[in-house]
């Protein structure tokens, strides 16, 4: 039973919701031109209705409706899903740029202020990619709890690296402890994903190559053995957790596809043999252009010399071949990697330019950002499209996406989770 009271003319109900002159279980948003993360199209005159309570959509149409609940005019913007952002790392500062010796107060502190950056921009559900302490996977403990809301988060907790590799970072003020599980074995890699599953991951994130950002290895490193690969994805996927793999270089990407992750994470040397076998198997492709992007561009002078070397050396081949790939018709998912050097948590739109510089249609794109993505984190029972029965996730832009992709860059814009108005 709900109780209701009246109190200075407002009306009251015992969750303490407070709603103006009368008592609305559903929204009813009107007046829109809707991108629903579906079909390439912009149908105008849109309308949805969202049940307040579950924050799902109930009715969604055009034209003329009756209009049963709160109305909200959205004065003929354009509507599109909540952008998902399949690679972050929430625990790092693209600016400070501090890689080692992070407290676990100094990580969880950094996640929250860039989970508020992540939504202000449009995104409204992330996968993060590698969390020292495991901070990712506690902060979406108490997000199912209800502690907090905004961003949601699909956990991995710390990453699997071989010692001295791309994961191998110190970590803690005493360096009691390493950015990642290292795994150097096949049975060190089945017993770390078991215990990442133990306590909550839903990823498992491989570090199957090198990487630009770390001191000891080269980008075409192959970093985890095929039989450690391996076993990663049949523990993980006989739990139901996915499994992503950083794979830049070739031989790594290879071993990593033939491994059966569920995406390759940058793939910035990706065959032509890898791209046909990523076909027939469905292995989404990250590409993460933005954080090669950032770091020729604004790291001179601020940057280890290395990491401009490895950036500087491949960024022209790892654009080409992101290019082929998208050409082929590899399935495409939205990331960004945000958190690396310069690769702010507000700037995740600015991924979809980059799409579209190296091959994608702005329709391409925005799927990686919506359908696709939530296909890849099987979640798109309730999310990545605005249908009936999923959550009202969604921006409100004042131009349309598919005729201009920067349109999503709109620093202004409306950004609403489950039916609630965030910025």
């Amino acid at each position: 039973m709900i109780a209701v009271f009246l109190v200075g003319g407002f009306m009251y109900i015992s969750n303490l919701k407070l709603i103006k002159g009368m008592l609305y279980m559903t929204k009813f948003y009107t007046n829109f031109n809707l991108f629903n993360g579906v079909e390439a199209e912009i149908v105008s005159d849109s309308w949805m209705e969202v049940d307040e309570e579950s924050g799902k959509v109930t009715r969604i149409g055009h034209g003329t409706k009756k209009v049963s609940g709160e109305n909200i005019d959205l004065k003929g913007k354009y509507v599109m899903p909540g952008l998902i952002n399949v690679h972050t790392h929430i625990m790092m500062n693209p600016l400070t740029n501090k890689l080692e010796y992070l407290s676990e107060t100094e990580v969880a502190y950094q996640a929250l202020k860039n989970l508020k950056e992540l939504l202000k921009s449009g995104v409204t559900y992330i996968r993060d990619c590698g969390c020292a302490f495991d901070v990712d996977i506690k902060l979406a403990k108490l997000q199912n709890e209800g502690v907090f809301d905004g961003t949601e988060i699909m956990p991995s907790g710390r990453p699997m690296s071989m010692t001295g590799g791309h994961g191998d970072f110190v970590e803690g003020w005493d360096g009691e402890t390493t950015w990642g599980y290292l795994t150097d074995s096949p049975d060190d890699m089945r017993k770390a994903v078991r215990q990442a599953f133990k306590i909550g991951a839903k990823n498992i994130k491989l570090m199957a190559t090198g990487g630009v950002m770390s001191a000891t290895d080269q980008i075409d490193d192959i970093e985890l053995s095929l039989e450690e690969l391996k076993i990663a994805v049949e523990e993980a996927h006989s739990k139901h957790m996915t499994v992503s793999a950083h794979a830049e270089g070739e031989k790594g990407i290879h071993n990593a596809v033939l491994a059966g992750v569920d995406s390759i994470e940058h793939g910035s040397y990706v065959s032509d043999e890898d791209i046909e076998l990523m076909l027939a198997q469905g292995t989404f492709l990250t590409p993460t252009l933005i954080a090669a992007y950032t770091i020729p561009k604004y790291g001179k002078g601020k940057l280890p010399q290395y990491m401009l070397d490895k950036a500087s050396a491949f960024m022209d081949k790892y654009f080409e071949r992101i290019g082929a790939a998208i050409k082929a018709g590899v399935k495409i998912s939205f990331g960004t990697d945000a958190g690396t050097p310069f690769n702010g948590f507000k700037d995740t739109t600015f991924e979809l330019e980059l799409l579209t510089s190296v091959g994608a249609s702005n329709e391409q794109a925005l799927f990686a950002a919506t359908k696709n993505a939530a296909e890849l984190l099987h979640i798109d029972k309730e999310y990545g499209s605005l249908e009936v029965g999923k959550y009202a996730d969604f921006i409100v832009l004042d131009a349309d996406p598919l005729e201009n992709i920067k349109a999503v860059q709109q620093e202004d814009k409306s950004v609403y989770k489950k039916g609630i108005k965030k910025f």
